[in-house]
């Protein structure tokens, strides 16, 4: 009977963990082919879309330890999503790729994480193929080792993405292995990679000052890395609150009037999704919405890119 017992506490705890998040909308499953293998994914789709539309795509990473039903309740962006009618692809890590589930952003060297972010864009040519995606809207957002892909890709595939958004990650160039990798989170490596100029999406940094785990060093290298590659200056930082949530730090970095980097400096705020709900893992509801954050952020690059190409 004991045995039995805890067989089934173990379900209902995996069960929990892969649980759809709550709330209107259609949570579909999926699975994507490429050369790092197979990938299963779940796409939301906000209640009433019709086949005719064609909304905007957020791509979102979970970090380590985290299943992409967890991130999605995590984060609440299926809210955002809901509220603001687009459409959120979150791509979920294998463990027999990283028994940690973490997404293999830093194994350059190897040609692993090449691998991983072709079997990525895998999954979101299929979204754009399923689903009714704008493809001139497409955009990345991602969590630590999630953020840290987001950024891979964006890099690597610039020209398909119209918005990147980094909540506690490493900057591209950083580390080609997991030792390096480690370095890196501790903010001992900086980014040695000069990135392509003129040709990035716009960025947003999110990132936690106590973060313990991610070296707030980590956002000013990739905001700095970014604005340099865009030819942008920075503008003085300003302090924003709302409510009795956490402050944090706002800084510009611009070219003419266009917005190139925004970095999101959050007081008091560790290794951990700001705004997020309470009781996850790697979540902080004390902190700015950073999920509110992300779909202003995104929708505004999102649309100056389907004007620029009228």
């Amino acid at each position: 009977r004991a045995a039995e017992q805890a067989v089934a506490r173990t379900v209902e705890a995996v069960a929990a963990v892969n649980a759809p998040p709550p709330g209107a909308g259609d949570w579909l499953a999926g699975q994507a082919l490429g050369p790092a293998g197979l990938r299963r994914f779940f796409l939301f789709r906000p209640a009433g879309v019709r086949n005719d539309e064609r909304l905007p795509l957020l791509v979102m990473l979970h970090g380590c330890g985290q299943t992409a039903a967890a991130f999605a309740r995590s984060t609440r962006m299926n809210r955002v999503a809901a509220q603001g009618r687009f459409l959120v692809l979150y791509p979920e890590q294998d463990r027999a790729a990283n028994p940690q589930g973490c997404w293999n952003w830093y194994d350059t060297r190897s040609r692993h994480a090449d691998a991983e972010a072709a079997t990525l864009m895998a999954a979101i040519d299929q979204a754009c193929l399923l689903y009714p995606v704008d493809r001139d809207a497409v955009a990345l957002a991602g969590l630590s080792a999630g953020a840290s892909m987001a950024a891979l890709l964006a890099v690597t595939y610039p020209s398909r993405f119209c918005a990147l958004a980094m909540h506690s990650g490493v900057p591209p160039g950083s580390a080609h292995s997991a030792a390096g990798a480690l370095a890196a989170m501790h903010g001992r490596h900086p980014p040695v990679v000069a990135l392509a100029t003129g040709n990035l999406p716009p960025l947003l940094v999110i990132h936690g000052r106590d973060d313990g785990v991610v070296s707030l060093r980590n956002a000013h290298a990739a905001a700095e890395q970014w604005a340099a590659a865009l030819g942008a200056a920075q503008a003085p930082p300003r302090q924003i609150q709302r409510g009795t949530r956490r402050a944090m730090t706002v800084t510009d970095f611009r070219r003419g009037r266009r917005l190139c980097v925004r970095l999101c400096e959050v007081e008091a705020l560790g290794h951990a999704w700001s705004g997020g709900a309470a009781g996850m893992l790697f979540s902080d509801e004390k902190g700015p919405d950073a999920s509110r954050l992300i779909g202003r952020f995104v929708a505004t690059q999102g649309a100056d890119a389907r004007a620029a190409k009228r």
